[in-house]
């Protein structure tokens, strides 16, 4: 059996985990972050490609590029989640099925944070379990490629 390829995208201020508001975003910081999802990754037998970016034409590169040969899309836009549409579109015309991921709970915050355009394009949400985000994102995608 094949493994089953993650792309998994950091958006705009990700890296500044640990150090960037810690009462929401908790303190493990990007590093740290990574290797456990990683780690989390390979004991599930998934290939992961784990990047980020500040910068929306890269996280839309990336989409169009790499996301294409996945099996599986991982991303945290950030706050590109509430009006990039670039970033919308460029999931819906990939056809790859995306998870979007959130430490925060984005509708227990400012109001602009409540609506997600790329929520309709995605075949699901997890928001507001910190770290867990990604590692449920992971255990929905075992579920899948094992099933």
């Amino acid at each position: 059996m094949e493994k089953c390829k993650i792309l998994l995208i950091h958006g705009p201020n990700l890296n500044l985990l640990g150090i960037r508001e810690p009462q929401i975003y908790g303190d493990i910081d990007f590093k740290t972050l990574n290797d456990i999802i990683t780690k989390k990754a390979e004991e599930k037998g998934f290939e992961i490609t784990i990047l980020q970016s500040n910068w929306e034409g890269q996280i839309i590169d990336w989409i169009q590029d790499l996301g294409s040969k996945m099996d599986f899309i991982i991303i945290n836009a950030g706050a590109l989640t509430h009006y990039s549409y670039a970033i919308r579109d460029a999931i819906s015309a990939i056809k790859k099925p995306t998870i979007e991921v959130h430490l925060s709970n984005i509708y227990a915050r400012e109001d602009f944070r409540h609506k997600s355009v790329i929520a309709p394009v995605c075949i699901g949400q997890i928001s507001g379990f910190g770290i867990y985000s990604y590692l449920l994102a992971l255990d929905y995608i075992s579920y899948i490629c094992n099933s």
